[in-house]
């Protein structure tokens, strides 16, 4: 749920993960791992846009939530999604627009655990639908994303306008 912490294992076992909204202090780490997600998409994100970003992302206003994952006290992998509404349906839509995990600690759940956390709050707070993209390609992540559910037949398009 926003606001709160939702842990996996427990404080003792060193595996443990903490997923939790992003906080101030956090914004040279998201930083690290924003630059290293811009990275594989190969593509450089100005700097205004990543601080605008940021500054929305700690907006109680904004539609914009990052939840951070957590292991042994470092921040190690995001979400950051927008809520929207619909056509569709009552209830809000929530866009999973970056999923990032450090690349020294994929494979360990934290991917499944960002999106899980989605669902499960999406659920509680009404939301219609959870949906995101990713490259055709990328067969890391679609084998996690193809066990939440199969790929839909939409095409996208993207007509830049800047």
């Amino acid at each position: 749920m926003a606001g709160s912490d939702d842990e996996r294992g427990t404080a003792s076992h060193p595996m443990a993960m903490v997923l939790r909204d992003a906080a101030p202090g956090d914004e040279a780490r998201w930083r690290e791992l924003w630059a290293g997600y811009t990275a594989f998409y190969e593509t450089d994100v100005p700097e205004d846009v990543t601080a605008h970003t940021w500054a929305r992302i700690l907006d109680p206003a904004s539609p914009i939530c990052c939840r951070l994952a957590e292991r042994a006290g470092k921040v190690v992998g995001f979400a950051t999604s927008v809520l929207h509404p619909g056509t569709w349906g009552h209830g809000p839509r929530c866009y999973l627009e970056d999923l990032f995990v450090d690349p020294t600690v994929r494979g360990g759940g934290i991917g499944r655990a960002l999106i899980q956390d989605l669902v499960t709050r999406g659920r509680a707070e009404g939301w219609t639908e959870l949906y995101w993209h990713t490259k055709a390609n990328n067969a890391t992540a679609r084998r996690l994303y193809d066990s939440f559910t199969p790929a839909d037949a939409f095409v996208r398009y993207c007509v830049p306008l800047a």
